[in-house]
């Protein structure tokens, strides 16, 4: 709410006479947090947005195409719909879902920046109209391995054998545990024997993370993305986000020595064995 492009743009968010906020932004309960996740943020008035031909949007992208390679949307399901909490609630299960400009937004876009270096975020509570726009402007989605080996294995579209080749791999993500973590703390008797079952051979807590990124690497998916935290086999304490709570996130920082010409060399032969050398 305090953020300069809400001070600057004030008509593009649903902002009351006195200028707070009419709704924040938000998710419903889920496996994350029983009662949603209230992030407090204002949201979008499309409407008024749509009617600048989005000048804002695609001011915003245009300096992140400008910075990065590629750049990943989050929450991505916010273009087809938005969970809307009234401000001052304390959580966020009295929200709704609220249309969002849908393929009108990346039709705009895409006339303005033709192909666009965009990975999505297709994560969490994901329908078919989520689906049909990411397809329609063939957008590659993620791939989580973290969330790959529960009893729907079979069917998971996280698991390897229902992987795309356009999409992103992670083994896990900012938000989830490390692998290391969830396989120590989390994962249940099952879920390890599947994860042997996909990477053939049993592995302990040391070795898990390395045997897990091979399995990423081998993916049919065209790219694969591996947090440091898994590259460097750590435990749940360096976790870097917990959603739902407030304090303790993102302060998790990779100390220097920890990046060795060993580490290096084994991140560039199992990359090599893999087939992603251009």
């Amino acid at each position: 709410f305090d953020s300069a492009d809400v001070w600057l743009n004030q008509g593009l968010f649903k902002l009351d006479e006195q200028k707070r906020p009419i709704t924040v932004a938000g998710v419903p309960p889920d496996c994350y947090s029983r009662t949603g996740q209230l992030w407090g943020n204002p949201v979008y008035r499309w409407d008024a947005i749509r009617q600048t031909g989005y000048s804002w949007w695609i001011s915003r992208l245009e300096q992140n195409f400008r910075l990065f390679d590629l750049v990943r949307i989050d929450h991505f399901r916010g273009f087809a719909a938005a969970w809307e909490v009234p401000a001052g609630e304390a959580t966020a299960e009295r929200g709704k879902w609220v249309k969002g400009p849908g393929k009108d937004f990346f039709e705009s876009v895409t006339k303005k920046f033709g192909s666009l270096p965009i990975i999505v975020e297709d994560l969490g509570v994901i329908t078919d109209d989520v689906k049909e726009l990411r397809k329609q402007f063939r957008f590659p989605g993620m791939k989580v391995l973290i969330f790959a080996f529960g009893e729907d294995m079979e069917k998971n579209p996280y698991a390897p054998h229902n992987h795309i080749k356009n999409s992103v791999v992670y083994t896990t993500t900012h938000d989830s545990n490390t692998f290391r973590g969830w396989f120590e703390a989390e994962a249940s008797e099952g879920d390890k024997k599947r994860v042997f079952e996909c990477i053939e051979k049993e592995a302990g807590a040391k070795e898990i993370s390395w045997e897990v990124i091979k399995l990423a690497l081998s993916s049919i998916a065209e790219t694969v993305i591996i947090p440091m935290q898994d590259v460097l086999g750590l435990g749940e304490k360096a976790r870097m986000n917990l959603p739902g709570s407030v304090k303790g996130n993102w302060e998790w920082r990779v100390l220097e020595d920890r990046l060795t010409p060993s580490l290096a060399k084994k991140l560039l032969e199992i990359t090599k064995a893999s087939n992603r050398i251009r």
